[in-house]
């Protein structure tokens, strides 16, 4: 039975029923800490610094607010710096607490649930060319094993879309290059099969056949740096950082989320259904996919206006 004081069962559940990484469950705790601040002692929750702990969040704080409260702290969030999206994020923290612990019988209701999220900006995602994304993928140095390495890496992004901590976790047992395909763990744990075009089975199959001469790994993770360590997400993200300044330097904050967005939008223009690319990608909503339809119609304009004598 749960204790009436135990705001650790919030965390635990969203670690084992709802698969957050401790990254989500970390932001959404710091988060819920803010709230129960603001609710306990007023704005005094946005002044704190490093050398003043914020108090952990509290059962007491969660019966006490209101929905002005809610809508109060928002607004807190927002002139004290914090973006729309940030705000979001907040409300989403603060409302899964609440229908957690409602569902528990521990708490009555939940004054969050009729505030309403702000309105979040609809950022068109940065996409390279394909004479861009050829360049990227050539720059690697293919007569040394470090070279192939980050070749097969450029490749499987690209063919795949899959996001960079998904790539870190690749696993040799991952692979199926026979028939082009991977198997990728998302967000959740989520399982999913990605593709793998022509290219990139020839660039992993490059790269494997160097793989063992760099650190001689004893582990089945597929991409592994020069000590035979596997690859980080942060690992990656340099990779393609380096490589982006050297192969495309007008180009500014080239990412490994750049080639994911540029994936999904050059499987759009080719004619790809939109739920086939959702599938791809491992979006669980389709309005998360759309915004690449967007990124397709703007390239469209683009050629209109520079093509039509009377654009």
């Amino acid at each position: 039975m749960m204790q009436d004081n135990d705001i650790h069962a919030f965390t635990a559940h969203l670690e084992i029923e709802r698969g957050f990484s401790a990254h989500t469950i970390r932001a959404y705790f710091n988060d819920l800490a803010q709230f129960c601040d603001f609710v306990m002692n007023g704005a005094e929750a946005f002044r704190r610094t490093e050398e003043q702990p914020r108090p952990d969040p509290s059962l007491d704080a969660l019966r006490k607010a209101t929905r002005n409260e809610v809508r109060a702290f928002l607004a807190h969030v927002r002139t004290t710096g914090g973006s729309a999206r940030t705000s979001a994020r907040k409300l989403a923290a603060i409302r899964s607490a609440y229908k957690f612990y409602v569902r528990e019988g521990i708490l009555d209701d939940s004054p969050a649930q009729a505030v309403k999220p702000p309105r979040l900006p609809r950022n068109l995602p940065d996409v390279l060319s394909i004479p861009e994304v050829t360049a990227l993928i050539e720059a690697p140095d293919c007569s040394e094993p470090l070279g192939l390495r980050d070749r097969a890496i450029l490749e499987t992004l690209y063919s795949s879309g899959i996001r960079a901590a998904e790539c870190a976790g690749l696993r040799l047992a991952s692979l199926d290059l026979a028939n082009g395909l991977m198997t990728v763990f998302g967000k959740r744990r989520k399982e999913r099969i990605a593709h793998l075009g022509s290219f990139a089975v020839k660039a992993i199959g490059g790269y494997l056949a160097v793989r063992a001469e760099l650190g001689a790994p004893a582990h089945d993770g597929l991409f592994v740096n020069a000590r035979g360590g596997m690859l980080t997400t942060r690992s990656i993200q340099r990779i393609i950082e380096r490589y982006a300044l050297l192969a495309l330097p007008n180009r500014r904050d080239v990412s490994p989320h750049t080639l994911r967005h540029t994936f999904a939008t050059h499987m759009l223009d080719a004619g790809a259904d939109l739920r086939v690319v959702q599938e791809m990608l491992g979006h669980e909503s389709l309005s998360s996919t759309q915004i690449y339809t967007h990124v397709s119609i703007e390239r469209i304009r683009e050629v209109y206006r520079g093509a039509h004598p009377h654009a």
